[in-house]
């Protein structure tokens, strides 16, 4: 009997607010066109999400729901519905055709103020509606490995406490972000298997996947060696050669003889 084919790695961009419209579209299509022709998206062996600015998401979907990547927003409101001024609730992502929507990153937490209690709002807006959180989760300040892995695994527990479906944890350090170089391939192993580990006592959240964002970069995928299910890139991604060369280190499935 042969071995089951190992999962898809899932890569994601979040472009923040660097693109202009305009720019934004041009990349999505040079990312169309790398996923169109890479062995590593056409085999199955890598699947691509992208999360453009609000304004983008409509046409770039055009662009890269053609070619198998999907298309996600980088929040999502509280609330479906209502008196929301500047807002933008999972009805309507979901009818645009977003498959994701980010939460919890370390920016909005720093920035706006987001709590706990905000994220876990964001994080049952979006699987009520069919969207599957980008849920960001990691420790504040640089610690060692197994403290960094039961704070991320408890921060994980309280943000999903009482919900149900399949997420996408990013194991992101706030410590790592932006900086010149990722957290060492040890650390990020550490807490990535600790939160599949976490992942796989809850059946509620079968079909979750892990992944690690922080000043990823190309070669840590390999360094990983399976550790982390994928990546969430940031800026490294800007250059659609350095997206096609994190997918030259994913091995395409072997040929069934």
């Amino acid at each position: 009997m042969s071995a089951p084919a190992p999962s898809p790695v899932l890569l994601g961009v979040s472009l923040k607010m660097y693109f202009g419209h305009h720019q934004t579209l041009n990349w999505a299509r040079r990312i169309a066109a790398l996923a169109d022709r890479h062995p590593a998206v056409t085999s199955g062996a890598a699947r691509l999400f992208v999360l453009p600015a609000f304004p983008a998401l409509v046409p770039a979907a055009g662009i890269l729901t053609p070619y198998g990547v999907a298309v996600g927003a980088q929040d999502v409101a509280t609330e479906d519905t209502g008196p929301y001024t500047g807002e933008v609730g999972g009805p309507a992502l979901k009818e645009i055709g977003c498959r994701y929507a980010e939460v919890g990153h370390a920016e909005r937490r720093r920035l706006y103020g987001e709590g706990d209690t905000v994220v876990a709002a964001k994080t049952a807006a979006a699987l009520r509606n069919g969207l599957t959180p980008v849920l960001c989760v990691g420790e504040r300040d640089r610690s060692d490995p197994a403290d960094a892995a039961a704070r991320t695994v408890a921060e994980a527990e309280r943000l999903l406490h009482g919900l149900d479906g399949a997420v996408v944890l990013a194991y992101e350090p706030q410590w790592a972000i932006g900086a010149p170089e990722p957290a060492s391939a040890g650390h990020i192993a550490a807490v990535c298997t600790a939160l599949r580990a976490w992942l796989a006592t809850r059946p509620r959240h079968a079909g979750s996947t892990v992944i690690y964002g922080g000043s990823a970069g190309p070669g840590l995928l390999t360094a990983l060696d399976g550790a982390a299910e994928g990546l969430f890139l940031g800026r490294f991604a800007h250059d659609p050669a350095n997206v096609e060369a994190i997918l030259d280190e994913v091995r395409a499935p072997a040929a069934v003889a």
